[in-house]
């Protein structure tokens, strides 16, 4: 009976939502839920301020798929970044592994996925075309190839390769440290660092 009501009412839409997040069950988001009912004012109120405001002004940037409040993004916009050497990465979480880090300095291009038979991910649906227009106007001199060590990622890095290798730009990819099957949010910054610090010629 109690369990219907929860269903039924805002307690148990809150956990249904909870619980769609990446990595939670219903268990989980039962706790969460808790949590914040227990210190609504404290909590809840804030947290349901700020993801309205996320959902108002976060973006994608247009030169490199990062999501910020601006467009271009804050990485982008940065005069310190080295803007001729770009690090290609699957996700955000990814680019944001790597800046968490604080051992890269150059800027990202967010793919958006790697190239997936199965599930249907070909060329087209890929964010390239920023990369491909920062060649074009030769304000690129190294590519980095960042992506996580599955089936999926190496044949998206052998295709970036034939695909940027008319460029004459230098492409490497990261090395050391990062593990088959290992995707790069959940690796330790230690790890990411020696991997970027050993990136290698892949042409």
């Amino acid at each position: 009976m109690a369990g219907g009501v929860l269903a039924n009412g805002e307690i148990g839409r809150l956990i249904g939502l909870v619980s769609r997040l990446p990595g939670l069950g219903p268990r989980s988001a039962r706790r969460i839920v808790l949590a914040l009912l227990r210190d609504p004012k404290g909590r809840m109120v804030p947290l349901a301020r700020a993801m309205q405001e996320a959902a108002a002004s976060v973006r994608t940037c247009s030169r490199c798929g990062n999501l910020d409040g601006k467009d271009p993004c804050h990485i982008c916009m940065d005069p310190s970044r080295q803007q001729d050497v770009v690090c290609v990465v699957e996700s955000v979480a990814d680019l944001w592994a790597l800046e968490r880090a604080g051992t890269y300095h150059g800027v990202y291009m967010v793919l958006g996925g790697v190239l997936s038979a199965l599930s249907g991910v070909g060329p087209d649906d890929l964010n390239l075309r920023p990369l491909l227009t920062r060649l074009d106007e030769g304000s690129v001199r190294e590519v980095i190839l960042a992506l996580s060590a599955t089936v999926d990622g190496a044949t998206t890095m052998h295709w970036l390769q034939e695909r940027l290798g008319g460029y004459g730009v230098s492409i490497t990819r990261v090395a050391q440290g990062v593990p088959v099957g290992g995707a790069l949010e959940v690796l330790d910054d230690g790890t990411l660092a020696a991997a970027l610090s050993a990136r290698r010629p892949v042409v």
